[in-house]
């Protein structure tokens, strides 16, 4: 029967289709007929009816792509309870995106969206997202008068916001979220219940946190007790009050309480059943608990058999027997597989099998990459790497005493590429995919970076913080990262770089240098020395000895009469430190490159006391700065990398706001102008030049920048900054500028001090230069003098015009510096010196006429030689054609 015109208009109009069934229709009785038949296999039907919509070229109409949207929640509702989470978030993620991009309605997005996906987010690592996608349905829930239960989805947003505090280690955010909503809000017990059974893991967290002291403690048994007391009142909540229990069973474990903590799993484990279809994970999670038990209370094998069921119920196909560990090809991205496997591992270490230890904790670390492999915000990414360090801290002791055991070199080799791994992560991949990102990508992440910095720099303002533009920037923040994700699952996964350890040896060779690798665990600090051509390992206990030792020699740089009323303590701390952190002494190489970890950032390595003395001038007292001179990296991987020092002539960009007539003025900031301006060539932004327009305009354009001002570290809340004239920059603003400069000097207070991060290193206005892409920098770790900085910054470029390298120019700068008889001898405490130190490369450039000029006598000498051969051969002939002509 052929279609009339007008039947024609109604189906294109409508979406009919010729058997007379819309579009929305047909996706609607597939999603019923899969939810009547849940499997594996009927989610590919799932997936074939979209792909078919979405193939079909005829316009979509709203009530079509709300039937998508309907599908992907779904779908991905499904694809968790099978365990599948990471399909689960690119399900929802494209519901949601639909959903926003089309401005849909008449679906509770929140409920069956946004809710999942933050909880999800949050399950695999993303913290970021997950706060974000939090806030985002907080604040339509508050903003929107009609929305369906709104209370009960504002205490959703509470609680799962309160989850996502917990999960990243914002103790005291998740607590003050949970006090003040059980206070202000009206709640049911079921409520109650369940904040009470979070604030008491809050409390744990602090105690593990802060200190460990009884108080925190005790308040979580009893908020732990609280949550017991309403949830045991109400119905249905056999799931939450068995979490209650677990919490408390966790608690007594820690306490070593083994019977008490038996019992409480017993009940909960009772109470959980009780619950009908529990999604594999969660029921794998709960075993595992009970793992941790049993290997607490030293029961091995029996630890291992629950591991074993855990596994079994997470991998398909997984076979149980004794110490089996799965294969590499049988793993995803999922935390409980990663914590089964580090758990194993510490059975294996139990039993006496590190190499079988060393094989579980090898699987973790892929799970850990395959995790890594979600993520596109920084600090989830960050807090993924600090997880991974106790790991790795355990990995490199074992690789220590098999190499005692074994004398095989190759065991520190795989420890120092453990260690390397952690160092600066998320710098050195940021910087790898940045070259090789597309143009898209790069647009987006500049995108991505500056929302985040629009909402760090509103929620700085505090109450008076606009919530309506914050929450316009999150939203828009989360559709670049969805775009984002989608380019990012394209290109190949995250594989952490490894460390040519050949390299870097035969590095050091050529720039005649020794390097001194540390990495600090929770237990040990471990020092890798390469020189020689050769790599040792060496640890201290860390745990009552060391970080005091560090933080009591650290803090005599927190102002400038620490050291000047405690000079004998000074040396004596100096000397302590000094031996305790096991320098190289009588080394054949007087360049020493450090890369420093944790709290040894914040360590000005050439102030350390290498000789003990009672004499108060400073000048004549023994650093370390008299025996090497010292450049630091953040890791061997930038070492090999580093650009080279070049011997051309330099041209300095100055910025110099000087803040003349303010209370920030910097009045021997001038001084420092003049200097540098009388022996350099270049730009000099002084008083209301000195902007950041014009100073991104014009760096691309000179070999030194030069910054003379004021910066900040920041603290927990508030990220370091940098001060230009027209205004303070935050250091992550720094990230989206491109620059390739022979060098940046940060000639300002506290450049490389910010958050710190272990492995990662130090939030700082420093950092915000690296990810620009600088790679040879001078920064201060505390705050600077203005006059004596003046002094040394004169000396350092003096030394660069005569064609010294730069960490050697700070250097012979500090050590002009002591032997400048105009200066008092109270201004020479190592306060105002050695604040400046250098990370970056000490290698001069080859210079490409050398190489001309080698291929060029090269090719003489074969000229000449071959000009030679042919007259040697004339020669001959001559004298054979002589002969020839006389006998005849």
């Amino acid at each position: 029967m052929k279609l009339t015109r007008l039947y024609i208009l109604i189906f294109f109009f409508t979406g009919l289709n010729v058997f007379g069934q819309r579009q929305e229709d047909k996706i609607y009785l597939a999603i019923d007929s899969f939810i009547a038949h849940p499997s594996a296999k009927a989610l590919q039907n799932l997936t074939s009816t979209e792909s078919n919509f979405w193939k079909n070229t005829n316009p979509k109409s709203k009530d079509e792509l709300l039937a998508i949207v309907v599908l992907n929640c779904n779908k991905a509702y499904y694809e968790n309870q099978f365990g599948q989470s990471e399909k689960a978030i690119t399900s929802y993620e494209k519901a949601w995106q639909i959903y926003e991009k089309n401005k849909l309605k008449d679906y509770d997005i929140i409920e069956y969206c946004l809710k999942p996906l933050g909880n999800l987010y949050t399950i695999m690592g993303d913290y970021d997202s997950a706060e974000n996608t939090i806030k985002q349905y907080f604040f339509i829930v508050n903003t929107s008068k009609n929305y369906p239960e709104a209370q009960k989805q504002k205490f959703a947003a509470i609680l799962n916001l309160s989850n996502v505090y917990l999960s990243s280690g914002k103790s005291a955010s998740a607590i003050d979220l949970l006090e003040s909503t059980l206070k202000t809000e009206k709640l049911s017990n079921t409520q109650k219940g369940i904040l009470y059974n979070n604030l008491g893991n809050s409390y744990l967290l602090s105690a593990k946190i802060i200190v460990l002291n009884s108080n925190p403690w005790i308040k979580a048994e009893k908020a732990f007790e609280s949550s017991i007391t309403y949830l045991k009142t109400e119905k249905d909540q056999s799931e939450t009050l068995s979490n209650s229990y677990r919490n408390l069973a966790a608690l007594n474990r820690q306490w070593q309480k083994f019977d008490v903590a038996n019992s409480y799993l017993e009940k909960a484990e009772k109470l959980f059943l009780q619950t009908p279809n529990q999604q594999p994970r969660k029921v794998a999670k709960l075993y595992y608990e009970k793992a941790l038990l049993l290997f607490d209370e030293h029961n091995y094998d029996a630890c291992s058999q629950q591991i074993g069921e855990s596994f079994k119920l997470l991998i398909p196909n997984y076979k149980i027997s004794k110490n089996s560990l799965p294969n590499k090809n049988q793993l995803y991205a999922e935390t409980v597989l990663m914590d089964l496997l580090d758990l194993q591992a510490d059975i294996f270490l139990k039993q006496i099998q590190p190499k079988k230890a060393l094989e579980a904790f090898q699987l973790s670390f892929h799970v850990e990459d395959l995790l890594m492999n979600t993520l596109v915000y920084e600090n989830s990414k960050i807090i993924t790497q600090i997880r991974a360090r106790n790991r790795t801290e355990k990995c490199i002791s074992i690789y220590d005493k098999l190499y005692q055991k074994e004398n095989k070199v190759q065991y520190l080799e795989q420890a120092f590429q453990l260690s390397e791994r952690t160092k600066s992560g998320i710098l050195k991949n940021y910087r790898s995919n940045i070259k090789t990102a597309t143009t898209e990508e790069k647009s987006l992440l500049q995108q991505l970076q500056n929302l985040n910095n629009e909402i760090l720099k509103e929620q700085q303002k505090g109450d008076l913080a606009n919530i309506a533009n914050i929450n316009k920037a999150i939203k828009k923040q989360n559709e670049l990262t969805l775009a984002l994700k989608q380019i990012q699952s394209k290109n190949s996964d995250y594989i952490p770089e490894d460390c040519d350890l050949k390299a870097v040896l035969s590095k050091l060779e050529k720039d005649k240098a020794v390097m001194v690798y540390y990495f600090m665990g929770a237990e040990n600090l471990f020092y890798f020395t390469l020189q020689n051509k050769r790599i040792e390992l060496n640890h201290i206990n860390i745990t009552d000895t060391a970080i005091p030792k560090i933080a009591q020699f650290v803090d005599y740089f927190s102002n400038a009469n620490e050291i000047t009323n405690d000079i004998s303590g000074y040396n004596t701390y100096g000397k302590i430190l000094y031996d305790m952190l096991k320098l190289p002494k009588n080394a054949v190489y007087r360049n020493l490159i450090i890369v420093p970890d944790g709290i040894l950032n914040f360590l000005p390595f050439e102030a350390l006391i290498t000789q003990e003395s009672n004499t108060t001038n400073f000048a004549k007292m023994h650093y370390l700065l008299n025996d090497f001179k010292i450049a630091y990296t953040t890791s061997a991987n930038f070492y090999i990398n580093a650009k080279p020092i070049p011997n051309s002539t330099k041209t300095v960009l100055g910025v110099f706001p000087v803040f003349e007539k303010t209370a920030y003025e910097l009045s021997y900031s001038k001084k420092e102008l003049q200097s540098i301006q009388s022996n350099f060539q270049g730009r000099f932004l002084e008083n209301a030049d000195a902007t950041f327009a014009n100073f991104k305009n014009n760096a691309s354009q000179y070999a030194i920048l030069h910054l003379s001002t004021h910066a900040s570290s920041g603290d927990v809340e508030t990220p370091a900054s940098i001060k230009f004239y027209d205004q303070e920059i935050l250091y992550s603003e720094l990230y989206n500028l491109t620059l390739n400069p022979d060098l940046v000097v940060l000639s300002a207070c506290e450049t490389g001090i910010g958050k710190l991060y272990k492995g990662e290193g130090a939030m700082s206005v420093a950092r915000g230069f690296q990810f620009a892409g600088a790679q040879n920098l001078l920064f201060s770790l505390w705050k600077v003098n203005d006059y004596t900085t003046s002094v040394f910054m004169a000396d350092f470029y003096k030394n660069i015009k005569n064609n010294i390298p730069y960490f050697e120019a700070n250097t012979n700068a500090k050590l002009d510096f002591l032997n400048n008889k105009s200066i008092p001898n109270a201004k020479k405490s190592p306060y105002y010196w050695s604040s400046f130190v250098y990370y970056g490369s000490i290698s001069p450039e080859e210079k490409s006429t050398n190489y001309i000029l080698y291929i060029i006598s090269l090719l003489a000498v074969i000229g000449l030689f071959l000009i030679f051969n042919q007259y040697q051969k004339w020669k001959t002939f001559t004298k054979f054609s002589k002969k020839r002509n006389t006998k005849k």
